[in-house]
């Protein structure tokens, strides 16, 4: 651990500790010593590299023999900070911290995550949806010959990568699209109208963040698409 002075910002004047306290920085943690047999900590979260909101959370204990609660925080309601006080505060104050800090910043990557692709690519994205704590994320790219559904479930809220894939194409031909795909000489047919799986954009969205996956699941939907039409022509 580093001992270190470290500026506040909104509103975490919590934290503000006088210059004689002890201040820890621990990563993108800070926790100082309070008046009171109490323990502030901040949480700073970033994305890409940037700084995003502080978090703080204040500990405290009765006496030296009583454990720890919390007793202020600034964690967002939905996630499940009470619950991790129950199992973890109790036995380890310092995995505690460390969880509630691991906690924050997957919310805020996810978060970032979806943000960032309706700035990047907003006109092609319809009907998003998440939850809260962006553990769920559904959305529609139509802005091709196909509708494409893309559901995301994380298996907990630290994850940031989804770990339950689905991404659906549903063909939308029109009767321009269809007399194309019905020549003879291209070998495909417009009479598809169930959808089919792209396990090629699954797998990208299960290893890259969501902006990287969908810019590549738009550069290869074209070529995919051609591919799964003359897989399903009959012969």
């Amino acid at each position: 651990m580093e001992a270190d002075r470290k500026a506040m910002h909104g509103g975490a004047d919590i934290l503000a500790c006088p210059q004689e306290k002890i201040t820890y920085k621990i990563g993108n943690k800070v926790i100082c010593c309070l008046e009171g047999a109490r323990i502030g900590v901040q949480y700073e979260t970033s994305f890409a590299g940037e700084p995003c909101e502080f978090y703080h959370c204040v500990l405290e204990s009765k006496s030296f023999l009583k454990k720890m609660t919390v007793l202020e925080h600034t964690v967002p309601f939905f996630l499940p900070i009470r619950e991790i006080e129950n199992d973890l505060l109790s036995s380890n104050a310092m995995k505690f911290i460390d969880h509630v800090g691991d906690l924050l910043q997957a919310f805020v990557d996810r978060r970032e995550q979806v943000r960032l692709i309706k700035e990047l690519y907003g006109n092609q994205i319809r009907q998003l949806y998440h939850s809260l704590p962006y553990h769920m994320i559904e959305f529609v790219l139509d802005d091709f010959d196909c509708k494409v559904t893309v559901s995301l479930r994380y298996a907990d809220l630290i994850s940031v990568l989804p770990t339950r894939i689905s991404v659906l194409a549903w063909p939308m031909f029109n009767k321009n699209t269809t007399a194309t795909l019905n020549r003879k000489d291209d070998g495909l047919s417009g009479s598809h109208s169930s959808p089919f799986r792209l396990t090629y954009a699954e797998d990208a969205l299960r290893t890259m963040s969501l902006p990287e996956a969908y810019a590549e699941i738009v550069l290869n939907l074209p070529q995919a698409l051609q591919q799964t039409y003359h897989q399903k022509a009959p012969s």
